[in-house]
C-alpha cells in the first residue's frame, strides 16, 4: 500500500514531489501546503489528484504517513515541530533551522513525541562523497588527521543574492543555509563533529551592486541565467543583502582532526573540492559529478606528481536530482517512514552542521575569534544513535520531558523559492 505524503511549501525544493510521488510503487504525494496562490497553482498542475491549501492545520489533519518540510529556512522549526507533535513523521529539509535553539528544539519534540524525524542531507547520497568515505573507511589514507573543502559557488548571484536567501533574517547568514551541506560532509568524513570553530568573512562584491528589486512572487528559474556575468554586472539584487558572499572557516573536530571550509560565491566555475589527508595519504576530488575523479596519493613524490590511484566517480541512477542523490534519499525516508531503524542521513549530524555553521558566523561577524561549539545533550545524542527509540529498560521516559518552545510561528508557512 502507498504511503500518503504531504508537502509544505512548493518552491524550487518541492521538486522532490517527483522522487516521492510514485503510486503504485510505495508512496504518492495526496496533499501540498503553500500561502502562495502561484505555488499552489503550480501544484495543481503538476498533482490534479491532490488537496491544496493554505492551511496547515488542515493538510496535518488529512491523515498522512508523513510530511515533507521545504519551506523557506527560517520556518521549518515551525512547521517540523507542528508536524511531530501531530504525529506525522517528517522529512525537514536542510538545514534543519536557522537558530541551535529551534533546531534542539526539533530534536526535542521528535523524542519526546516518538515521532519520526528525518532530514534531507542529500550529500550523504552523492557518489562522489561516498566513494571518498569508502576510501577512509577501507584504511586507504590511514587516520584522518585533516579534512579541506573549498566551494566555488559559480552561480551564487543568481541562487542567494536575489531573494530571502540574503538576507540574515531568513537564513542566518550562507555559512548555515549553503555551508550546512559541506559542513555535514566534513564531519562524516572525519568522524566526528567540531568543537571549536573561527571564521573570517565579508561582503565583497554583491553589497556594493545598486540595481535591486523586490522580486516577490517570483522564482530563480524567473531570473537565472549563465548570461548573467561578469558578477559585477548582475541586475536585479534583493533590496536587503546583509550576508557574506565569501567566507573562510578553520575548524577543530572533538578527535583532533583539523579542517577548513572555504565558501565563494562569484566563482566562475562551480564544484567542490575536497582534500583528505591521513597517516597514510590523501584523497582529492576533481570534479563532483559522475564521471570525475578522485585521485589517491600514497607514495612518497617529488613534487606534483599523477596520483598512484584515480578512481571514476559512478553514476547514482537515472535520475538527475544533485547526481541522483535526491532519489537515494527520498527513498531512504519513506523507508525509514515505513520501518524506522538507522539511516544514513542524522538529527544530530544536521544539528551540529547548524550549530557550527551558527557559531562561524558569529565568529566572522565578532572579529574572527575561535569560538566553542554547543554540545548537544548526551541523552538526546544516544536516542537518536538508536535509531530514534527509547531503551529497552525504560531508563529514559520521553514522555516526561517538558514541551520546547519554538520562537517561529507557525502561520508564517510560505514558498520556497
Amino acid at each position: 500500500m502507498d504511503l500518503n505524503i504531504g508537502i509544505v511549501g512548493f518552491g524550487a525544493r518541492a521538486s522532490l514531489w517527483r522522487e516521492a510521488h510514485r503510486p503504485g510503487q510505495g508512496a504518492r504525494v495526496v496533499a501540498v501546503c503553500d500561502l502562495a496562490e502561484r505555488s499552489r497553482e503550480e501544484a495543481r498542475a503538476a498533482l490534479p489528484e491532490a488537496s491544496v491549501t493554505a492551511s496547515l492545520d488542515e493538510l496535518l489533519g488529512m491523515g498522512l504517513d508523513a510530511v515533507m518540510v521545504l519551506t523557506p529556512d527560517h520556518q521549518h522549526a515551525a512547521v517540523a515541530i507542528a508536524a511531530l507533535e501531530a504525529g506525522v513523521p517528517v522529512f525537514c529539509e536542510k538545514p534543519l533551522a536557522v537558530t541551535v535553539e529551534d533546531a534542539d528544539a526539533i530534536l526535542e519534540t521528535a523524542r519526546r513525541t516518538g515521532t519520526r524525524l528525518y532530514v534531507g542531507h542529500n550529500m550523504r547520497h552523492m557518489p562522489v562523497v561516498v566513494l571518498m568515505r569508502r576510501l577512509i573507511l577501507e584504511g586507504r589514507i590511514g587516520e584522518v588527521k585533516a579534512v579541506w573543502c573549498r566551494h566555488f559557488v559559480g552561480n551564487g548571484g543568481d541562487y542567494y543574492f536575489k531573494d530571502w536567501h540574503a538576507e540574515r533574517s531568513k537564513t542566518t547568514g550562507l555559512l548555515l543555509q549553503k555551508g550546512a551541506h559541506d559542513l555535514d560532509v566534513i564531519h562524516w568524513l572525519a568522524g566526528a563533529y567540531s568543537t571549536e570553530v573561527q571564521a573570517m568573512g565579508s561582503l565583497t562584491v554583491y553589497g556594493g551592486i545598486d540595481d535591486r528589486r523586490d522580486r516577490s512572487g517570483e522564482r530563480m528559474r524567473d531570473w537565472f541565467s549563465l548570461d548573467n556575468w561578469p558578477p559585477t554586472a548582475q541586475t536585479g539584487l534583493n533590496p536587503i543583502i546583509d550576508v557574506e558572499d565569501l567566507s573562510m572557516v578553520n575548524l577543530r573536530l572533538g578527535n583532533g582532526v583539523l579542517a577548513s571550509y572555504q565558501q565563494c560565491h562569484f566563482t566562475p566555475d562551480y564544484w567542490r573540492n575536497y582534500t583528505v589527508i591521513g597517516t597514510e595519504g590523501r584523497i582529492e576530488n576533481l570534479g563532483d559529478t559522475a564521471g570525475s575523479e578522485v585521485r589517491l596519493w600514497n607514495r612518497r613524490h617529488h613534487g606534483a606528481a599523477p596520483a598512484d590511484e584515480t578512481f571514476i566517480v559512478p553514476a547514482a541512477g537515472e535520475e538527475a536530482g544533485h547526481d541522483g542523490a535526491d532519489a537515494l534519499l527520498v527513498t531512504e525516508f519513506l523507508r525509514f517512514v515505513r520501518e524506522g531503524g538507522r539511516t544514513e542521513t542524522s538529527p544530530v549530524a544536521a544539528r551540529e552542521a547548524v550549530a557550527v555553521g551558527i557559531r562561524a558566523t558569529e565568529s566572522l561577524r565578532s572579529g574572527g575569534g575561535s569560538l566553542r561549539v554547543p554540545a548537544l545533550d548526551a541523552d538526546l545524542v544516544a536516542y537518536f544513535e538508536r535509531g530514534q527509540v527509547e531503551p529497552a529498560d525504560g531508563s529514559a521516559d520521553a514522555a516526561g520531558r517538558a514541551p520546547v518552545t519554538v520562537t517561529v510561528a507557525p502561520a508564517s508557512v510560505a514558498t520556497m523559492n
